[in-house]
Formats: structure tokens, C-alpha cells, sequence
């Protein structure tokens, strides 16, 4: 789960990382008044989950709060690539002398953590990275160790750090650790983290992006932090079910046991698709290592729920549920939707007690349901019948 910047600012307070005020505003009023509580100059931003807000106008300095009032009226309902602005943060103006970047975030390809920090920052890190690799320290933290006073000191050389202002910046990068072990982040960023005229260190600028699998075991209250509003409805109905599911922007439908097997499917459906009019998954979904009637019902229900999908592509390996159990699920499974279910299903499977499975589906004679035996013939038969 990736949070808007003013969940981030107030996490980040919370662990002690020196930021600046900052109070949320839904119209134009509430942004004046944010602005009149704050004084001096204030920043109005606009707060959505995604990067170039201020080339795209949702961030504007506002020396009064009529210029608050007014900048909120230009802000809210502006569409920054395709996040339409329904809240924003008044900030309070910050004296900037220069502008950092850090974060730290998982590195799965090394199992380990990863910092990247940079004396250059304020502008787009991807840029920097591919411009000035140079620019741009890379440095392995284990997680066993974490980010030390002495790991930190470690981070700001590599980075390039003067050493008038190693010392200042190492503690706000072991504050930023403890943010993202503290609550088992995937990524904390702050880019900038500025130097004040005071000679301050502060992060102006933070993204967080929380694990949902620790959300649900050891932090219920980042449940909280969800913006259920602008949740995608179909995301948000295959959660509530159970399901690992996410939509992609296709027309053929996806479920299959296993996450590594609802990938390979992914990439065999693209390149299907090729051949028929250049159709794409439209999602991923594993159900997991069961396949009973009620789980295959509920990802059924939400595939055929987007209206994107033409077809769906079933595609399971029987392990310890066998392909019997999944047979009779699929059957029972449309049986369960009726009348709901009204787009054609490829089905492959394999593995254990596969031809009695593909018995089972025979014997049903489905008209909706077309038995494949191989996965590339199932893939392109699924990616055939949404071309049509």
C-alpha cells in the first residue's frame, strides 16, 4: 500500500524525522484556513500517488492565504496522469539552501535492503540515475544490522556528503530506517531532504509504500492509511474475498495456483495475443494452492465482473489439490454464478489426476467452457476468443 505524502509526513514525525507542519484540506476554504493557522508563506500540494505534481501544477507557494484559497481552487480536480485531486496539504514554507535525496527499500534480486542517496536531489531520481550513475549511492544494508549511527556515516560518504554536514544528516537517515523497519515498509523515500537556512535537516517530501502482508498480522492500524474511495472496486472485491488479485489493461482473463505459474501464463497470453489482434492479460490472479468450488466462484465473479474481459484462461497445475477437486470447483463454480457467467472459459490442467479432471469438465459439457491440453494451446485459443 502506497501512501499520500501527508500519511508519510505524519509518519515520519512520528519516528522523530524533522518535518515540517503541514494540515489537509479538502476545498478551497479549508485551505485558507490551513493557511491563516500556519502563517508566513505555505506550500499547497496536491495529494496523489504518483510523481511530477508540480510540473503538472499541483504544487503552488502561497504567500497568503488568499493565494491558498485561490491555488487550492486551481489544484483540486486537476488530473496529474490520470489521478484526479481530491485532497491536498498546506504546508508550511521552508527557507531551502540545498536539496538531498535518500531512500531505503527492498531489494529482492540480493534479499536484502537497499540505500539510495544522493547530495543531488530535487529532481527525478530515475534521471539522476541514468544521466550521473555517478551521482547515485548504492548501498547494501543487512537487514540484520539495519542502518547504525555508523552505517548511516557510511551512506552519507559514499553519497558525497561534505563532512560539515555527514554529522547532520546521518541521524535523519538511521530516523528514516527505523520509519521503514519500524512499520515494515517496502520503500521510504524523501526526496528532497533539504538543508534550511537555519541549517536544519528536514524531509520535504516523503513516499512510503507499506507491505500488506505485515499490514494484515502486526499493523491493523494501517488499515486506517487505505484510500478505499480510490481503490479499484474490482481490487477491492477480490480482497475482500481472499484473493491475490491484480488488474491489468487486457481483455483476457487470468487464474490460475500459484503466483510463479499466473506469471508464466502472463507473459504466454501476451505473446498470444500477438497472433489476435494484439489482446493482453487483463489481470493476475492466484488462487492459491486450493481450488474449491466457493475460492474458483469468487475469482470467477471477479473476472467477469470487469468489463474489459472477453474471455477467461484458466490455467492450473494439481498438486496437493488435485485436478479432480479443481474440476469439480469449476463446475460448481458456474453453476453458483448462472447467469453471471457469460464469457467463454479456456481451461488447462495438469499435474495430479489430470484425466479424470478433464473428464469431469467433459462430462459437464459446459457450452462456455473449451478444454485445452497444453498451456500455449490454451493461451491462444483465450487469446483467439477475445479477438472475437
Amino acid at each position: 500500500m502506497d501512501l499520500y505524502e501527508y500519511q508519510a509526513r505524519d509518519m515520519f514525525e512520528k519516528y522523530g524525522v524533522p518535518v515540517l507542519a503541514g494540515i489537509v484540506a479538502d476545498t478551497p476554504a479549508e485551505a485558507r484556513a490551513a493557511a491563516e493557522k500556519l502563517g508566513g508563506v505555505t506550500v499547497v500540494k496536491a495529494q496523489v500517488k504518483t510523481g511530477g505534481r508540480g510540473k503538472a501544477g499541483g504544487v503552488k507557494v502561497a504567500k497568503t492565504p488568499d493565494d491558498a484559497e485561490a491555488a487550492a481552487e486551481a489544484i483540486l480536480g486537476l488530473d496529474i496522469k490520470g489521478h484526479v485531486v481530491k485532497r491536498l496539504m498546506v504546508a508550511a514554507g521552508a527557507d531551502i539552501q540545498q536539496e538531498y535525496y535518500f531512500s531505503v527499500l527492498l531489494d529482492r534480486s540480493n534479499r536484502s535492503y537497499l540505500s539510495l542517496s544522493s547530495y543531488e536531489g530535487g529532481m527525478e531520481i530515475e534521471q539522476l540515475a541514468e544521466e550521473r550513475p555517478d551521482a547515485l549511492a548504492r548501498v547494501e544494508v543487512d537487514p540484520i544490522e539495519g542502518i547504525t549511527l555508523e552505517k548511516a556515516t557510511e551512506i552519507a560518504v559514499a553519497a558525497k556528503f561534505p563532512a560539515e554536514l555527514v554529522d547532520k544528516v546521518a541521524p535523519v537517515f538511521v530516523k528514516l530506517y527505523e520509519v521503514y523497519t519500524g512499520e515494515d515498509a517496502t520503500l521510504v523515500e524523501v526526496n528532497p531532504l533539504v538543508l534550511t537556512g537555519s541549517g536544519e535537516i528536514v524531509a520535504l517530501d516523503g513516499k512510503v509504500s507499506l507491505d500488506d502482508n505485515a499490514s494484515e498480522v502486526r499493523h491493523h492500524d494501517h488499515e486506517a492509511l487505505e484510500d478505499k474511495d480510490a481503490a479499484d472496486p474490482l481490487e477491492a472485491k477480490a480482497k475482500a474475498a481472499g484473493l491475490n488479485y491484480v488488474k491489468l489493461d487486457g481483455e483476457v482473463g487470468i487464474i490460475g495456483n500459484g503466483a510463479g505459474l499466473v506469471m508464466s501464463t502472463l507473459d504466454v497470453v501476451a505473446y498470444a495475443g500477438e497472433n489476435h489482434s494484439g489482446v493482453k492479460p487483463a489481470n493476475f490472479l492466484d488462487i492459491g494452492g486450493g481450488a474449491s468450488a466457493e475460492i474458483m466462484a469468487a475469482g470467477l465473479d471477479v473476472i467477469l465482473g470487469d468489463p474489459q474481459v472477453k474471455s477467461v484462461f484458466v490455467n492450473v497445475f494439481g498438486g496437493i489439490t488435485s485436478c479432480v477437486a479443481v474440476a469439480n470447483g469449476i463446475v460448481k463454480a458456474l453453476e453458483i454464478l448462472g447467469d453471471s457467467a457469460t464469457k467463454p472459459l479456456v481451461v488447462r490442467l495438469d499435474g495430479n489426476q489430470v484425466e479424470e479432471g478433464r473428464a469431469i469438465l467433459a462430462a459437464a459439457a459446459h457450452p462456455l467452457v473449451t478444454i485445452a491440453t497444453g498451456m500455449d494451446e490454451g493461451a491462444d485459443k483465450a487469446a483467439e476468443l477475445a479477438s472475437k
